[in-house]
């Protein structure tokens, strides 16, 4: 991949698992992810409602995975962009393109990776502190 070829945007390109684990790992988004259960990337690109994607010669630098109701919320779940490709718009584009997806009243939610936490603010959105977390094994008191 050469970093003069135009970047191309999809919201129909198929992604797959291996396609998208590269991804993460290259994002830096792969630490929190669980790239080593095939299973559940699949299951998540499988179920995602909106997958913005960014090619560049070939190669997958960017996605937007999103699951939503389309009217009232949208939770953007995963934001990844190959680091060697950040800082070039392709972030705020494949919001954009998931934005154009969604009701004009629709919110888009998310929870910030650390090393992306100052990354948000610069676009409009708004910091939440009111948001919980209850792990997938953790138990319901």
């Amino acid at each position: 991949m050469t970093h003069s070829e135009p970047i191309s945007y999809s919201l129909e390109a198929a992604l797959s698992v291996a396609q998208f684990r590269d991804l993460l790992q290259r994002s830096t988004l792969g630490e929190r992810r669980p790239i080593e259960d095939g299973a559940c990337l699949e299951g998540m690109l499988a179920h995602a409602d909106i997958l913005a994607t960014a090619w560049q010669g070939g190669q997958v630098v960017g996605v937007a995975r999103s699951v939503t109701d389309f009217h009232y919320c949208c939770y953007l779940s995963d934001l990844a962009v190959d680091a060697a490709c950040q800082r070039q718009g392709i972030g705020k584009r494949l919001i954009e393109l998931t934005r154009g997806r969604l009701g004009p009243r629709c919110k888009l939610l998310l929870i910030a990776a650390p090393a992306a936490a100052d990354y948000y603010s610069h676009l409009g959105f708004e910091k939440n502190a009111r948001c919980w977390q209850l792990a997938g094994d953790g138990p319901l008191r």
